[in-house]
């Protein structure tokens, strides 16, 4: 049985796809279930503006050295 209880655990476990599946069959089930809607439009968000790694960034973070470089790097998070 697909709820909304199972598309929180799989989201929470980061199978979003799977979960975002099911919070689709709950919608079509249940037209004004309103946690289903928001959940898709959450997890749609997500995948619509998620571009993929920045490798450079992801370079700079892990080689960060000191304050100027985390403040570089949250300036670059904040742009996301």
């Amino acid at each position: 049985m697909k709820t909304l209880t199972l598309a929180q655990i799989y989201e929470l476990q980061g199978l979003k796809s799977d979960a975002l599946e099911i919070y689709k069959e709950i919608l079509k089930q249940d037209p004004e279930n309103a946690d289903a809607r928001a959940a898709i439009h959450r997890l749609s968000g997500i995948r619509r503006h998620f571009k993929g790694v920045n490798e450079e960034m992801k370079r700079f973070f892990i080689e960060m050295e000191n304050d100027d470089d985390l403040a570089r790097f949250e300036r670059w998070l904040a742009k996301l």
